[in-house]
């Protein structure tokens, strides 16, 4: 079954594959993950407020354009005295979309005063799975199917530290110390590898692998 991934980040795809294989073990030769990009999909506009709105958002417009199975998400970093901040707008945090080291930079001049123990923040993603009415079973009172829609969150705790460390990754990786990273590395100081092994994406598409398991055994 070939499943649609709401992206145009070609990156994103064998991060993806490489986590519905682990789940799904031998079924996982049943399914055929694209990009939106490969297609020439267009972005649609993010209008939620939620990153389970955004994500879900996203799978519906590939799934409606395309008439397959989608994937998505959305993500963004939640800093504990900022409440919900940056959360949705984590991308253009300073007001310019993708401007990494200006949303750095605002970030951290905006918690500067707050004490280490008190920076702690979390990286969130939902992941979410549209499945058209027609791709699906009908059910077992004879009714007609409906489509199908699944979300599941990912979390990634750790803290905001007050310099840049490290080279990879990208957004707000130099300055986020994973709880999970035991030697005190920032994001951006890990490997792929080891960041993705206990990513808040990893995480959320994991939840999401059994819902992709039932599309492709009916």
């Amino acid at each position: 079954m070939k499943i649609v991934v709401a992206t145009h980040n070609e990156g994103k795809l064998p991060e993806i594959r490489t986590i519905i294989a682990a789940e799904l073990g031998d079924d996982a030769r049943h399914v055929e993950l694209v990009s939106a990009g490969s297609l020439n999909l267009p972005d649609p506009v993010e209008t939620g407020v939620t990153f389970e709105e955004n994500a879900l958002l996203k799978a519906r417009d590939v799934a409606n354009r395309t008439g397959l199975p989608a994937l998505a998400d959305d993500s963004g970093l939640i800093v504990d005295v900022l409440g919900a901040a940056p959360g949705i707008l984590s991308a253009r945090w300073s007001g310019v979309h993708g401007d990494d080291e200006a949303n750095i930079d605002l970030l951290l001049a905006q918690i500067a005063d707050i004490p280490d123990a008190k920076r702690g923040a979390r990286f969130c993603c939902d992941a979410a799975l549209v499945v058209p009415e027609h791709c699906v079973a009908r059910r077992g009172d004879g009714s007609a199917p409906q489509a199908r829609e699944v979300a599941r969150l990912g979390e990634m705790h750790g803290t905001i530290i007050r310099e840049r460390r490290g080279a990879n990754g990208f957004g707000y990786d130099p300055i986020f110390v994973p709880d999970e990273q035991k030697g005190g590395l920032t994001s951006a100081e890990m490997s792929a590898e080891e960041k993705n092994a206990i990513s808040h994406r990893h995480k959320a598409f994991v939840a999401l692998a059994p819902a992709v398991r039932s599309v492709i055994s009916e």
